[in-house]
């Protein structure tokens, strides 16, 4: 006899953060679907829903709620390091697990939280080294003033440092901020090899928008030269960035058409949103099933027991007519959260926080 799980559901359908959140959801319910069709499984997965609806302030209200009226106990959803954070308190208290399935910028290990999506070692840094070789170390970094931009770009400028490298310059907008003018003045007296863009929504789509009017203009921006990296770009924002997203190289786990790691081998997805999200529950699932201590359990389902995270493939791809052509594909690699361990990237240590305006 199949024994049911409640699992909850904790996505935004508005707000800026919308397109996002409905590939991660996307990829929640068809591995539900894929899982309760299954007549083998020892598991019935039951979704219970609720929808923060863009606020930040209703994440863990909605959160507590899940877990304190029903059986919940594992919850996939978050797409902001903030709302993930909120919510972290109320799992805490009620034993509950987020399953978080969003590129982030490490430096986290809670054991309330399972991260099926890339921390910096498995996005950030193989996409600078994969850039310093074919167009140069000196970087110019933007972002959002907010938890991602300014981790990431931390990041990176010791990773350039160490490299050999210069940061031409750094800034960072409030976020939902388009007036991108002053940023693309100072990219064009800069003129470096390569733009880090971790601005995040509707100042990503300005900015990418402004740039490709500055390739037009200004023949050391044309096509081919001073690319922008991206580590958060995926399939489920291009129908909105339309022929602004041209050109730009991204990292992640999966593109569309690569095989999904884990438990979600087999299956498909269209981005690494939807197939992180895939992975959570197919992977929550089969923790379910599994007998054992804890540490043996979440090692059997592919999941470090003391980082939280699971080794996920690194995948490079450019923007082409549309559509993500994947360059260059790695295996398997293990997270490093805090960035400890020397690898064959290069690595930040000892990383000095400074205030960024």
């Amino acid at each position: 006899m199949r024994r049911d799980v409640e699992i909850g559901l904790l996505y935004s359908r508005s707000g800026d953060y919308a397109a996002i959140a409905a590939a991660c959801r996307r990829g929640a319910l068809n591995a539900v679907a894929a899982i309760n069709a299954d007549a083998e499984r020892c598991v019935r997965l039951r979704v219970i829903e609720r929808d923060p609806g863009g606020n930040l302030d209703h994440y863990e209200p909605l959160c507590t709620e899940m877990l304190r009226e029903g059986r919940v106990r594992h919850v996939v959803g978050c797409v902001t390091s903030s709302s993930r954070k909120e919510v972290i308190p109320a799992l805490e208290k009620a034993g509950g697990t987020l399953w978080y399935a969003c590129p982030y910028e490490g430096f986290e290990c809670s054991d309330r939280v399972i991260y099926t999506h890339a921390c910096a070692n498995q996005h950030l840094l193989p996409l600078l080294h994969w850039a310093f070789g074919r167009y140069g170390r000196r970087g110019h970094l933007v972002g959002s003033n907010y938890i991602w931009g300014w981790e990431m770009n931390r990041v990176a400028r010791e990773v350039i440092a160490s490299a050999g490298g210069s940061v031409t310059g750094e800034r960072h907008q409030a976020l939902g901020d388009t007036d991108v003018g002053r940023l693309i003045d100072e990219l064009r007296a800069a003129k470096p090899n390569f733009v880090l863009n971790n601005l995040i929504g509707q100042s990503s789509r300005a900015f990418l928008e402004a740039m490709r009017v500055l390739r037009e203009e200004d023949p050391a921006f044309a096509e081919g030269s001073c690319p922008v990296l991206s580590c958060n770009l995926t399939e489920c924002e291009l129908p909105g960035f339309g022929a602004a997203a041209e050109g730009v190289i991204a990292a992640g786990p999966h593109f569309a058409g690569a095989p999904l790691w884990g438990a979600g081998h087999g299956a498909e997805a269209a981005s690494s949103f939807e197939a992180a999200a895939y992975v959570a529950v197919a992977t929550l699932a089969a923790l379910e099933e599994r007998t054992g201590d804890p540490a043996t359990r979440l090692k059997s389902c592919g999941v470090d027991p003391e980082t939280r995270h699971m080794a996920l493939p690194v995948l490079i791809a450019r923007v082409e007519e549309g559509l993500f052509k994947v360059l260059e594909h790695s295996g398997a690699v293990k997270a490093d959260p805090y960035l400890a361990r020397r690898e064959r990237w290069p690595t930040a240590r000892h990383a000095a926080l400074r205030v960024v305006t």
